[in-house]
């Protein structure tokens, strides 16, 4: 059966779609994984802030602002930074945008092509590592200034719950027990967790600790967006389930912010 896919792939037969691009045509990779010295960036580059994800009692919820900066210029205010990487599993964005959207297009496409390959999905562990040597490719290009970090989380099917990937510059790979944040305001998203978090949240209890972490982000860090009641932009969040990958509708995003922000303002009254 093997001997019949080679020929089908060119006589190359791998699952990572990547190597296979390499080997055949190595100049359509995007920068972030040629060899050798990375090219000189731009002096402005878009970059996309604030990401998190935490679990809750079905799965895990992740969630992004919606700005991009360049400097202290606002570059986009409605970059998308949550991408769905298939039925379970979500990747979050941080750092360089178009470098940081280029490798998630091409995750997805990895994962797609090692399902074709080995007609079965790899498991949510082999797709974390995967993700890490992606972005330990992107080392040259980060040295550069073209970092990417994203957040990968998802449902493991093996242990029955959500779990929540973070990475380093270089490629490391670790895995957070219950929530984290990064981006610029990142530290402001995580104390946040820290303080509003509990065991076994629902998904509305989940989807709104999201949110007020951004709030919260926004509110210190400069990077950040915070809702947009007048242009109506609000951050982007995502569920994913055993059963599914549910995009959070926008008028339920938007009423639970204006919750928020009645309570806020109701308690600096009293």
């Amino acid at each position: 059966m093997h001997e019949s896919w080679r020929s089908g792939f060119a006589n190359y037969l791998t699952t990572s779609f990547v190597d296979l691009l390499r080997a055949e045509s190595p100049h359509l990779l995007p920068t972030f994984v040629t060899e050798g010295e990375a090219e000189v960036p731009p002096i402005a580059i878009p970059h996309g802030t604030t990401i998190l994800a935490l679990k809750c009692r079905d799965g895990v919820v992740m969630a992004g602002d919606r700005q991009a900066t360049e400097g202290f210029q606002i570059a986009h205010r409605r970059i998308e930074k949550v991408y769905k990487a298939d039925e379970t599993s979500a990747i979050a964005i941080a750092g360089a945008a178009g470098p940081s959207i280029d490798m998630v297009r091409l995750f997805q496409t990895e994962l797609e092509h090692y399902e074709k390959v080995e007609g079965e999905n790899l498991s949510l562990e082999g797709k974390a590592n995967k993700l890490a040597q992606m972005i330990r490719m992107n080392l040259p290009a980060a040295m550069q200034g073209l970092v990417v970090i994203p957040i990968f989380a998802g449902y493991d099917d093996k242990t029955g719950q959500g779990r929540i990937f973070m990475y380093d510059v270089t490629g490391g790979r670790y895995e957070d027990l219950d929530h984290y944040a990064t981006g610029s305001g990142g530290k402001d998203a995580r104390n946040s967790l820290k303080r509003l978090y509990r065991k076994d949240l629902d998904r509305q209890e989940a989807v709104r600790v999201a949110l007020e972490a951004l709030t919260d982000a926004a509110e210190e860090d400069v990077g950040t967006a915070g809702p947009d009641f007048v242009k109506g932009i609000f951050p982007s969040v995502k569920v994913i389930t055993r059963t599914e990958f549910e995009e959070v509708p926008e008028d339920e995003v938007r009423r639970i912010s204006e919750a928020i922000f009645a309570q806020r303002r109701e308690e600096a009254a009293s």
